[in-house]
């Protein structure tokens, strides 16, 4: 059985210590498009030789920096074919500003398994901690395994967060590179789904697609740019749950709702008649 339930909830992962310097934060920023503005004082915060300034999304690569295998999905009670997982959710909480560099120890678990009758769902939080004993963030997010339910166990939520009724306050556009996923991957997801024409065929899809969570870290700093000048410090968390893929190249539309300290969004794909990317996207201000 890929998926035993009993085993799988619950169970702790393994721990990871990790470490960053801010050659890989300027990399991660790059692998978002950072620079394309390249004179520009504010854009060039992110690309500071010494002390760059750290999108809280940064937490979703930290700890797999310079991993260069193609991830597995094995874990306590789950065993799934990469090429039948997408992912689900992501967020990130930040309890402080992440440095430009530093030493950090992650603990997880997977904190809830769902089965979708043909599908499943699971769920992972990690806690991450610095050398000095603090906190820095909390990460959770989740997996889609096609064809990997009817295992038993409870099917879960299905929630959906509601857009305000009236017309959004802003609408940002933001291009990506035909290269973006190959030079995200260099963060340390060498998913091939990013890279192999072939094995993207054979998951389904037409060619190659971008990581999601690239696509969740150029929200991210989309959002942040236009809406919070620039200034990733007042980004305190950053929720998207991936409702549709993007491919490199192409040009991503997200309207964006104020609701007192938390900024809402839908995103979707301008050249493919605005096909969903991203939903229920919450950035919570600081």
């Amino acid at each position: 059985m890929p998926i035993d339930p009993q085993i799988a909830l619950g169970a702790a992962l393994p721990s990871r210590e990790f470490s960053w310097t801010p050659t890989d934060v300027q990399l991660y920023h790059l692998g978002l498009g950072a620079g394309a503005r390249c004179t520009d004082p504010v854009e060039l915060r992110y690309l500071d030789d010494s002390e760059p300034q750290v999108l809280p999304t940064f937490a979703t690569v930290a700890p797999t920096l310079g991993e260069t295998a193609a991830p597995r999905v094995s874990f306590p009670g789950v065993e799934i074919d990469l090429a039948k997982v997408v992912h689900g959710h992501q967020e990130v909480v930040v309890h402080k500003p992440i440095p430009a560099a530093g030493k950090a120890v992650s603990v997880g678990r997977i904190s809830e398994v769902w089965d979708k009758g043909s599908n499943a769902v699971i769920v992972q939080e990690h806690t991450v901690t610095g050398a000095d004993g603090e906190p820095l963030w909390t990460a959770r997010s989740s997996i889609f395994a096609k064809g990997e339910g009817g295992f038993g166990g409870e099917r879960g939520p299905s929630t959906k967060a509601e857009l305000p009724d009236r017309a959004p306050d802003a609408e940002l556009t933001t291009a990506t590179l035909p290269q973006q996923a190959l030079l995200y991957r260099l963060c340390g997801d060498r998913n091939p789904l990013h890279s192999d024409p072939e094995f993207a065929k054979a998951a389904g899809f037409p060619a190659p697609i971008l990581h999601g969570l690239c696509t969740y870290g150029v929200v991210c700093k989309s959002l942040t740019d236009v809406l919070l000048d620039g200034d990733a410090t007042r980004v305190a968390g950053f929720r998207a749950k991936f409702t549709g893929v993007l491919y490199p190249g192409e040009t991503l539309r997200t309207k964006v709702w104020r609701e007192a300290d938390t900024l809402v969004a839908v995103v979707t794909a301008v050249d493919r008649d605005d096909a969903p990317v991203l939903g229920d996207v919450t950035l919570r201000i600081a």
